[in-house]
């Protein structure tokens, strides 16, 4: 037997090698999406696409990992993997080419799944293959149950989420951060190498199949199916909180971290997991994830993630703990893992592609939530509970089920039309009825316009866009005909309303379906008299590609949901709609939102480029169908805002350092939240 020297120092590099193939592996997910997020809009389809392409990665993985593991001898297998570990640094740094960035309208997903491939594929691949392959050769050389091996990695993933937002994203400008996570990386390879040499010497057999039979098939079916279940939740619950939010890496990393957690916690300790405590849990979180479907607008920011966030670690641990039931003898470790990568990215398939594609609405929360709950009724009847606690069960599932159905019900009901694509799900809506009657597009909670239907009233300008707001004052500040004015942000086609004979309107809309519905189903664009124009595709792209328009106005009003694209709200944003505005131009931008106080952020980008800012917040009036709304205007020139006009709407800010200015590299939403 080696001295205990010895087999420290062993487990010592298997154990790094584990931790440092699991924090680039996760480190790198946020990296690659924030750096690409704006070629893409912003949009929170974005990070579900990518962790989608990560997720059938990591599948291919853990084939490659079971494949070799089974099929080589040792000698041949770390042969072929130092070959592959050494074509994997060809990639580095994993900075992806401009030349991936659309140039129109089209559903992007397969260019992100390709511009993925390309940039960080082959790293990522060999990154996926380190935790069943390195515990496997432990197994095979020290005879030894790696499980906790496992749990060392799930700390790595987690601690590379974690840190990301706090230590990485505040402090590095995204071109740095690929170059040191490829830096590190080349250290990974190192260790990974180090460890190849090890396994060609002799292993230690393990038991044969009359020792460790093999799995049936409803176990392998059980370790598909509840991993599956906690990856669908996870990409459900994340999406429907970026949509509504901000499509950041704090609301990315937040569930992907409490999804690890449960990992760590599960498999490092059988003992950690109580069915008694945890199924309860479950099913309350759940109940309350149901209500709050319900009430979604009148539940501010901080709740809802504090009560989404817990439903999903308290279904992740059920999942997960139950899956830790079934685990194998080692001898079947790498078909164990297999199994549960393949279950993951079906879930990420049924919630990123299928889901999109195939319902015209985002009913796949509700049906993954109705799926948990059933179980959560499930499970205790394989239990000695009374019979009576184990009715109680599956009562509460069915008040779950119906809660969720009746929300779903809510939404359906007087839809007048309901579609889907990779930027979410609209939904038009017609109510009230004579002179009164109103058409509004809707996307998940939010209104993105309404229409008066009474044919005198269906040029009148609605919602966030009255005469009294900050975008109708601009508007009307420039009297004389003739006027260029650009739009970021299609809606309704509100905004047209305002239009003049002789005026030309350019709005900029990157979701297609939203031209599409502003064109059939709403008036403004059609009875406008000024010349209107829809550019599709992200605005900035658009406008980086375009000419000087010399707007008099530019107005920013892109939302995606009530989640902001960030992208639209920095400091090299700002300079490109000054290139586009004319010398005494103005820029409106709408800042109206729920969760995110936006005016120190625009103020601050204003400020970084020497201009003044006005915040005009207009009153509701519900006589005429307008909103509350909060906008900022940025004068072109010194004084503009100084005119009666908007003096006498507008309130002049107050000097703030609070809040860092914006760039393309650094945003924090931390400090605007409500």
């Amino acid at each position: 037997m080696p001295p205990a020297s010895d087999r420290i120092q062993a487990y010592g590099l298997y154990a790094c090698t584990i931790f440092v193939s699991a924090f680039l592996l996760f480190q790198v997910q946020p990296v690659m999406a924030r750096m690409i997020l704006p070629w893409f809009g912003g949009s929170a389809a974005v990070w579900t696409t990518c962790m989608l392409f990560f997720q059938i990665t990591l599948l291919l993985g853990y084939l490659y990992a079971h494949w070799t593991t089974e099929r080589f001898p040792p000698g041949t297998q770390a042969r072929i993997h130092a070959g592959v570990l050494a074509a994997s640094l060809l990639l580095l740094p994993v900075i992806p080419s401009i030349a991936w960035k659309p140039a129109g309208p089209e559903n992007p997903t397969f260019r992100i799944l390709c511009l993925l491939a390309a940039t960080v594929g082959l790293p990522y691949f060999m990154l996926s293959t380190s935790g069943p392959l390195v515990q496997a050769w432990y197994v095979r050389r020290r005879g030894a149950v790696p499980y906790r091996l496992y749990a060392l990695s799930n700390i790595g993933s987690m601690l590379a989420l974690l840190s990301y937002p706090v230590l990485v994203e505040p402090h590095l400008a995204a071109r740095a951060q690929a170059q040191v996570w490829s830096g590190a990386y080349v250290l990974f390879v190192a260790l990974t190498l180090a460890l190849a040499l090890r396994r060609q010497e002799a292993a230690r057999p393990l038991p044969g199949p009359a020792a460790a039979p093999a799995p049936s098939g409803r176990t392998r079916a059980a370790w598909m199916a509840l991993p599956a279940c906690a990856s669908a939740l996870l990409l459900a619950v994340t999406n429907h909180m970026t949509q509504n939010v901000a499509a950041i890496p704090f609301l990315w990393v937040l569930p992907l971290s409490l999804y690890l957690v449960s990992f760590i916690v599960c498999f490092d300790r059988e003992s950690w997991y109580r069915r008694w405590l945890f199924i309860p849990l479950l099913t309350a979180s759940l109940g309350a994830m149901a209500w709050s479907m319900l009430d979604f607008e009148n539940i501010s920011i901080k709740p809802l993630i504090l009560l989404f966030s817990a439903g999903l670690f308290f279904a992740c641990m059920v999942c997960h703990g139950e899956l830790v039931r079934l685990k194998p003898h080692p001898r079947h470790l790498t078909s164990f893992y297999l199994m549960i990568s393949l279950g993951g990215a079906l879930g990420g398939l049924l919630v990123g592609l299928a889901a999109p594609c195939l319902l015209n609405g985002e009913y796949e929360l509700p049906a993954i939530l109705g799926a948990s709950a059933l179980l959560a009724a499930a499970l205790p009847l394989r239990t000695r509970l009374p019979w009576p606690l184990k009715g109680a069960g599956a009562a509460a599932a069915v008040g779950i089920i119906v809660t969720l159905a009746a929300g779903v019900r809510a939404t359906v009901h007087d839809t007048r039309l309901r579609v889907r694509n990779f930027y979410g799900s609209l939904r038009v809506e017609d109510s009230g009825e004579g002179p009164d009657a109103v058409r509004r597009l809707l996307h998940g909670a939010i209104d993105h316009g309404e229409q008066y239907l009474a044919p005198g009233r269906s040029r009148q300008v609605t919602t966030y866009y009255g005469t009294h707001s900050g975008v109708g004052l601009a508007i009307r500040h420039f009297r004389l005909p003739g006027q260029r004015m650009g739009f970021i942000g299609l809606g309704a086609g509100t905004l047209a309303g305002y239009g003049r004979k002789g005026d030309s309107y350019r709005f900029y809309e990157i979701n297609p379906l939203v031209e599409r519905i502003a064109r059939t189903e709403f008036q403004y664009l059609r009875e406008s008299e000024a010349a209107v124009a829809v550019a599709l595709g992200d605005a900035r792209l658009s406008l980086e590609r375009e000419a000087p328009q010399h707007f008099s106005l530019l107005a920013v009003d892109a939302f995606s949901g009530d989640s902001i694209p960030v992208h639209l709200l920095t400091r090299e944003a700002f300079q490109l709609y000054f290139r586009h505005l004319e010398p005494d131009g103005i820029l409106a931008v709408h800042i109206s939102n729920r969760y995110l106080d936006l005016q120190p952020v625009v103020e601050q980008a204003a400020r970084a480029l020497g201009k003044e800012t006005l915040t005009v917040e207009s009153a509701r009036d519900d006589e005429q169908d307008v909103f509350e709304a909060t906008w900022v205007l940025v004068a072109g020139r010194p004084g503009l805002l100084a005119e009666a006009a908007f003096k006498a709407a507008g309130v002049q800010p107050e000097s703030t350092n609070s809040v860092r200015a914006w760039t393309d590299d650094y945003s924090n939403l931390f400090q605007v939240l409500k």
